[in-house]
């Protein structure tokens, strides 16, 4: 009687928008026999049209045939195909957004290296910037040398 409460209270704690089939549990001694039926029968003419396989799918995870008689059975069957065929849509745009991620870091690494690039040309420019004053200062002085050197040469040849 205890695992009879149980059982309910488990079923109760389930979300109501989840269909669950209770079923008493059977002690591991005892062999379990599972029948099911493949006949088509009218109850399966609905509009909702779920596909028998699904091949992205794994096996183990792949629906069972439902049992034609039980309507639980059918309903927990296509609440099944339901969830496969999300399943499949999650995973379809799983590979669309890794696809996107690919791209966005390749785009990334585009924008990083002419980041660096336009890095190491601004410093390149400074060190060029710096290296040209230097050098002016260094031609100015060499004017200003050699007009001294002219003057005193002058002076030399004017003094002989």
């Amino acid at each position: 009687m205890a695992g009879s409460k149980q059982l309910e209270q488990t079923s109760k704690s389930i979300d109501s928008s989840a269909h669950m089939i209770t079923t008493a549990r059977v002690p591991a001694d005892k062999p379990v026999r599972i029948a099911f039926s493949l006949n088509e029968s009218p109850d399966d003419a609905s509009s909702e049209n779920f596909p028998l396989t699904f091949p992205e799918l794994d096996q183990q995870l792949q629906p069972l045939p439902p049992c034609h008689d039980s309507k639980e059975s059918m309903q927990v069957y296509k609440q099944h195909c339901k969830i496969a065929e999300e399943y499949h849509e999650v995973k379809k745009e799983i590979a669309l957004l890794e696809e996107r991620k690919k791209e966005l870091i390749a785009r990334l690494e585009q924008v990083e290296k002419e980041s660096m690039d336009a890095a190491q040309l601004a410093k390149e420019y400074a060190e060029l910037t710096e290296e040209n004053r230097t050098l002016k200062l260094a031609q100015t002085q060499c004017v200003e040398q050699l007009e001294k050197l002219r003057i005193q040469y002058q002076k030399r040849q004017g003094s002989s």
